[in-house]
């Protein structure tokens, strides 16, 4: 069972959670596009996760995919190159899950198998919203595309 003990904890850390997402994109040399994006694009993605992360673990497929394809079309209409679009996911996933290991909560039996399937059901919304962002970016190409192209004839 997930915890709501865990998820509540990083709700109301979002903030910080989005300082740290900001501060790891802003430093990396592999994210050119995403780094010249203005702050406040960035800390909305840390904090739509971060502060509903309750909802979003529970939500439907069809809700994720909706979100994402559609942030997955902005960000090809933006030219952020895809591989830097499902890099910055990962900062997301990455920030959250070792926000959670740093605050030293495993200690017991039950608090390290609450980490671990809370680390585990956070990896899955994170492969669902992967694949729905790639998705949404390759429709926009495809749209973008000459029919010609697009339909190889």
């Amino acid at each position: 069972m997930l915890s709501s003990k865990l998820i509540a904890m990083i709700e109301s850390h979002w903030e910080s959670i989005a300082a740290r997402i900001l501060h790891q994109i802003r430093q990396d040399p592999e994210l050119d596009h995403l780094r010249r994006m203005p702050d406040s694009d960035l800390e909305d993605r840390g904090r739509e996760i971060a502060k509903n992360l309750g909802h979003w673990l529970t939500a439907s497929e069809k809700e994720v995919a909706r979100r994402y394809e559609q942030i997955g079309r902005t960000r090809y209409q933006q030219l952020v190159p895809l591989h830097e679009s499902v890099h910055g996911l990962h900062i997301v996933k990455h920030a959250i899950l070792s926000f959670v290991r740093d605050q030293g909560l495993g200690q017991t039996t039950i608090e390290v198998y609450a980490e671990e399937e809370l680390e585990h059901h956070v990896g899955l919304f994170f492969d669902c919203v992967v694949h729905h962002l790639v998705r949404g970016y390759e429709q926009e190409l495809r749209q973008a595309l000459p029919h010609t192209v697009a339909t190889g004839r």
